[in-house]
């Protein structure tokens, strides 16, 4: 999570300081002029700055959430170019001030001393207040390029709390920071950065059909890069450069960092180095005024900004035109449900409750599913957008640990015919289970024999025929994919990785048939392998015992479809789990046939739900096969690390294509609760 919560973190420790060095400097110049009575005044501007900064935030979260896929898109990449515009700004700014700092509050505060409370509560409002707008516009766009992270706000808080921590000490004259030193070098962290959040938002601008150019990529490394390896999540995160990115962001992202950079760096030469933070004030006379009930001023300027952006974000989320609202419970399911019009309709789904609920938009006589939502938690409202069609339809609810409900059925007319998928039961998958066991079970007595004979080659001092057998065996193993999960603990005995182990490949516990290769291709002796060999064996035994009594989840079927070549595209196709043999693309091959298998004994229940599906993914499989094909010679399989790139990236491509057509294969094969 530290990838997303890095920047965040550093915006919340900057803005949480400069707003915060700008509240001591308030706090200690009316301590110094004896004005302690005047406080409060402060801490309301700075409680009303806080107020209208998360207000801001709020109307920034539910007016995009309102949006359709591609404003939002719109939306965050303008509002994402206005944060870049927002930060540079303060930059450049905080670069000129930090020397001055001090004085210049000061003698703001000075001023408004004699101006009365009204001037000194504006004062520290205007001087925190865009500080919190900065944050809060910032924080939106890390957060929504994080998606479901955490990160950017946990980052943020503890940069927050970091900076409320140093203010105070350097109120009670505990550190001494330079300004002009902290500010240069958190400035040039902050630009590049934005640089990141400006490529980001031109992407969206891009997907938002605002500028063009969106399949112009002038960077598409997705095929040699896992976007999903940690150091690929770390760049992604902290500097929001990914893998594939096109022309009109590698410019924006080059050119605001040239061009800024330079600026800056510039500027920063140009001055002499700054001072501390916070110089002493002198003491200044304390106008007189007259004392106001300490809780009206707090209350009014919280509750202003939160009712104005209540306001804001209800007339910004407006209801979707003759949108229904329905009741999701055991004893209300389908209230407020009437015939709608044909067409594509949003349905405002309401759990009055007590359980987090699933519904489902149902053909009550045949179960077809039009629409669902999973998870809705009581008290909460979410839109179901679903097209209807000539028909008869019905909602059924099922609460967690409760009994599905099936609301009245009602009828439209007109609209031809509207998309369904046929729900699939245990019982559905009953017969495919069996068969693809039965598939386990045979390759499972094939690996036995094969480990053994394996076993008897190195026990013997047989490495070269050992290493002709390892392969045999490692790719029985691999064609067996969709049963990983039930293989328990065996499956880390049989095919370990030394990922994670305190020595790596020689800690004792890397076992298997990875252990194995790394042996047979560094030049290890037989007696250095004997061990791990009959180890092997007796694993593979053991498991091919305790399988049949192995609980095996009918619902991970229709989930392996799709799992079993996104390892590959993970593992192997990377070189990853290589230990010396090049083999990657054999077991690639191997991972190919079992996916095959996998797809023939689900055949039956993707046909009747989409007929298009198979052929489409025949045709993959058969061009991902022909590549596989292609490396595999007399002598062996060409390793991962000797393809030329073009034809690494065919083969790539050819993996992820196959895995975009497997994607609808567990949505459309997922058991849904009816009871």
């Amino acid at each position: 999570m530290w990838d997303d919560a890095f920047p965040s973190f550093l915006i919340g420790l900057r803005e949480g300081l400069e707003g915060g060095l700008i509240v001591s400097i308030l706090v200690a110049t009316l301590v110094r002029a004896g004005a302690r009575s005047r406080l409060p005044q402060v801490w309301t501007g700075v409680l009303a700055a806080i107020a209208v900064s998360m207000s801001f935030g709020a109307v920034l979260t539910f007016t995009a959430a309102s949006l359709s896929a591609t404003a939002q898109e719109a939306f965050g990449g303008t509002l994402s170019v206005i944060a870049v515009a927002f930060v540079t700004g303060m930059v450049f700014w905080m670069r000129r001030s930090a020397r001055g700092l001090s004085g210049e509050i000061k003698e703001k505060v000075t001023g408004a001393l004699g101006t009365g409370a009204g001037v000194l509560v504006l004062t520290s409002f205007l001087a925190v207040g865009r500080e919190g707008l900065e944050t809060a516009l910032f924080l939106w766009t890390t957060a929504r390029a994080a998606g479901e992270s955490a990160g950017p706000m946990t980052g943020a808080g503890i940069g927050l709390v970091l900076a409320a921590g140093l203010c105070w000490g350097l109120y009670r004259r505990v550190l001494k920071i330079n300004l002009t030193r902290f500010f240069t070098a958190t400035g040039v962290v902050l630009i590049v950065i934005a640089a990141g959040v400006l490529g980001y938002g031109l992407r969206d601008l891009q997907e938002g059909g605002v500028l063009p150019g969106k399949a112009a990529y002038a960077v598409d490394l997705a095929g040699s890069i896992d976007a999903g390896s940690w150091y690929s999540t770390l760049v992604q995160g902290v500097l929001n450069l990914t893998p594939t990115m096109t022309w009109l962001q590698v410019a924006g992202y080059a050119g605001y960092l040239a061009v800024v950079m330079t600026l800056f760096v510039r500027g920063v030469r140009a001055n002499a180095p700054g001072a501390t933070a916070a110089a002493t004030p002198e003491r200044e006379p304390v106008a007189a005024g007259r004392r106001r009930p300490g809780w009206v001023v707090p209350v009014a300027v919280v509750a202003v900004p939160a009712v104005l952006a209540g306001l804001v974000v209800a007339f910004a989320r407006p209801k979707a035109a003759g949108a229904q609202t329905v009741a999701v419970s055991g004893t209300e399911c389908g209230k407020g449900f009437t015939a709608p019009k044909p067409g594509r309709q949003t349905f405002q789904m309401q759990n009055t409750g007590g359980k987090t609920s699933e519904v489902y938009l149902i053909n009550p006589a045949t179960g077809a599913v039009y629409g669902e939502i999973e998870g809705l938690a009581p008290g909460t409202t979410r839109d179901l957008v679903a097209t209807v069609a000539g028909g008869s339809y019905a909602w059924r609810c099922v609460p967690t640990d409760g009994k599905a409900v099936t609301s009245k059925a009602v009828s439209v007319t007109g609209g031809g015919a509207a998309r369904a998928v046929v729900p699939v039961s245990e019982n559905d998958l009953a017969a495919p289970l069996k068969a693809y066991k039965a598939y386990v079970n045979q390759g499972l007595a094939t690996l036995v024999a094969q480990t053994r004979k394996l076993d008897d080659d190195i026990d013997a001092g047989r490495l070269g025929r050992a290493r002709a057998d390892w392969l045999t065996a490692h790719r029985t193993y691999a064609s067996l994919g969709a049963a990983y999960g039930t293989f328990e603990d065996f499956d880390q005995k049989i095919d370990g990785r030394p990922d994670g182990l305190p020595n790596g490949v020689r800690d004792k516990d890397f076992t298997g048939f990875l252990r194995i290769e790394y042996g047979l291709w560094h030049a290890q002796s037989a007696k250095d392998l004997r061990t791990p060999a009959r180890q092997l064996a007796e694993a593979v035994a053991g498991l091919a015992k305790a399988f049949p009594g192995q609980a095996f989840d009918a619902g991970d079927l229709p989930l392996r479809a799709h799992e079993i070549l996104e390892n590959t595209l993970q593992f192997e196709l990377t070189g990853d789990t290589d230990q010396g043999s090049g083999t990657g693309l054999a077991t690639a091959d191997a991972n190919l046939a079992g996916t095959r298998e996998l797809l023939t004994v689900l055949e039956p229940l993707l046909t009747t739900r989409a007929p298009k599906l198979l052929p489409t993914v025949d045709a993959g499989i058969a061009r991902l096969q022909k590549l596989l094909d292609a490396a595999h010679h007399d002598n062996g399989w060409t390793p991962v690390d000797r393809l030329d790139p073009a034809g690494r990236q065919r083969l790539n491509g050819a993996t992820g294509q196959l895995l975009e057509d497997l994607a609808p294969v567990p949505d459309l094969l997922e058991i849904r609760k009816s009871a």
